[in-house]
């Protein structure tokens, strides 16, 4: 199966009955990535986690008392 990356356009060849391709085939809103992106974007985010200015916004959780 051929395969586009979403950032970098690169254009890649994965074996049809991996886990990724069935992904890619039954939900179409997955969307691949390359490797040397997800280590790129890994890296990059990693390096703002540890600047501490970096601030993940989670869903809050509301505590049901029933």
């Amino acid at each position: 199966m051929r395969v586009k990356c979403v950032i970098c356009d690169k254009i890649e060849a994965i074996e049809d009955e991996s886990f990724i391709a069935k992904r890619l085939r039954n939900r179409p809103i997955h969307t691949y990535m390359c490797s040397d992106c997800s280590t790129r974007i890994t890296e990059r985010t990693n390096a703002r986690i540890n600047t501490g200015n970096f601030r993940l916004f989670r869903a809050k959780s509301e505590k049901d008392e029933w």
